[in-house]
């Protein structure tokens, strides 16, 4: 049976939180701050329930950029004390020395095992106009024992991430033909090999590393890690750019320092031969050879027999529960449509991550937001530090303080990287595509196809 909550008035009625991470909580720490009471619904049975799942990997933000000032705040009269500011913690060391922390200190604002399936207006579907604005929001979820509610609400943030939508191997989009079937082989994470298990299941192997950014520079810092320990471990990086002076990042001019050193360990890998790049190869099948795999680019390249793939391609919006809300999405990014050009690869690659607020994160439906991890739809870069602005910007703006609302109360670290403008995903970059203190690594070609007439 479902729950009804009867109230006299809409601002009467929670704010609804979707997600318990690190942008959800501290959006309930600010809407505490400026007496606006939040209910977060978190679909895992934990607070960083996604966070955790990458727990093995280590954050290149350090603690002091990592902490919400409000949810500090929160903490502070528990005897809560922030780790070493210029400590980078892992994501296990997030989840459970900052962010259980917080949501135990939000007790019963939070709830756990609560999947929500569908937000809308109360009463009104999206076609109808009809006093729409004036109508609160009705959160549809599901509870851990299959039991369906629906929650009122004044407003929702919609913090739930994009950690459960990895975007598929095929370089248009959609699944590889033969991805599914070979999903034995596939994973879309970076593997924990400090978990013996999954060690093995790598070690000594062939391993495709699909993909270009953080996670991708991780994985073959990771296995040239494994290599140096067990022979026959070797990564073939396939790429579906070229190789140029902004590949690998900043470098030392990233002023994330672990995050350019991430870059170059990825860089190192290449240039000790523990991982071979293969550019321009945008995959269209998986096709088997024996008990191996092989990737099949769209022109016809095939790569050599490797053992398994990781595929880190980036992430997506699941925004299936939120059909019935009017949604102002670009129709690249899926990300609103005022944020879009900030945040855009095709347009700029300089790195930069730019601070905003409510008036970019606005929709058409009227105190609805995507925050956090989703606010970027398809784009890379998100920064923790930028969602924590978008929650302080919102939550003023829902306490009728639009001044605070509107004025940027962040500076945020440049990547050091800039190639140019229109360089995402382009299938060749060269040295001349823009500046940079790096010579361009070696790179292995895919094996020619069979087919004749088409050029490698």
């Amino acid at each position: 049976m479902g729950v009804v909550v009867t109230v006299s008035t809409p601002s009467e009625l929670p704010v609804v939180v979707i997600g318990a991470g690190p942008v959800g909580l501290a959006g309930a720490a600010r809407l505490l701050e400026r007496g606006i009471e939040p209910l977060v619904l978190e679909a895992g049975p934990q607070a960083g329930a996604a966070v955790r799942e990458w727990g093995h990997v280590r954050l290149f933000s350090p603690w002091s950029e990592v902490v919400d000032p409000a949810a500090e705040k929160l903490l502070a009269p528990t005897g809560w004390v922030r780790p070493d500011g210029a400590a980078y913690p892992s994501g296990a060391d997030w989840a459970e020395r900052y962010l259980q922390p917080l949501a135990d200190v939000l007790g019963a604002r939070v709830r756990y095992g609560a999947t929500v399936t569908g937000v809308a207006r109360a009463g009104r579907d999206r076609v109808v106009d009809a006093d729409r604005a004036e109508q609160p929001f009705t959160v549809q979820l599901t509870t851990h024992d299959g039991r369906e509610e629906r929650i009122p609400a004044r407003a929702v943030l919609d913090a739930s991430g994009t950690w459960t939508t990895p975007n598929p191997l095929g370089g248009n989009g959609l699944p590889a033909l033969g991805e599914r079937a070979a999903s034995a082989r596939l994973t879309y994470r970076v593997p924990d090999l400090n978990d013996p298990a999954v060690r093995a299941r790598y070690a000594g192997k062939r391993v495709a590393v699909v993909g270009t950014g953080a996670s991708a520079f991780t994985a073959l810092a990771q296995l040239a890690d494994l290599a140096d320990a067990e022979p026959g471990t070797h990564a073939v990086w396939v790429l579906r750019r070229g190789i140029g002076t902004d590949t690998f990042g900043g470098g030392e001019a990233d002023q994330l320092p672990a995050r350019g050193a991430l870059g170059l360990r990825a860089r190192a890998a290449v240039e000790s031969g523990h991982a071979e790049a293969v550019t321009g190869f945008r995959t269209e099948a998986v096709e088997r050879d024996g008990e191996r795999l092989v990737l099949v680019a769209e022109d016809g390249r095939r790569t050599g027999p490797v053992d398994e793939v990781i595929v880190l391609t980036g992430f997506r919006p699941d925004l299936s529960f939120l059909t019935e809300l009017r949604l102002g999405l670009d129709d690249r990014l899926q990300a609103p449509v005022a944020l879009a050009p900030l945040i855009d690869p095709n347009v700029h690659s300089c790195g930069t991550v730019y601070p905003h607020g409510v008036r970019e994160l606005s929709h058409p439906e009227q105190d609805v937001h995507l925050v956090g991890m989703k606010s970027y739809g398809r784009a890379p870069t998100f920064l923790a530090l930028t969602g924590y602005e978008q929650v302080r910007s919102i939550a003023a703006a829902l306490a009728g303080d639009r001044e605070s609302a509107e004025r940027v109360e962040l500076t945020l670290p440049e990547s050091g990287v800039c190639g140019g403008a229109g360089l995402y995903d382009a299938p060749e970059v060269t040295e001349a595509d823009g500046g940079g203190c790096c010579a361009t690594p070696p790179t292995a070609q895919a094996d020619a196809p069979a087919s004749p007439g088409t050029s490698c």
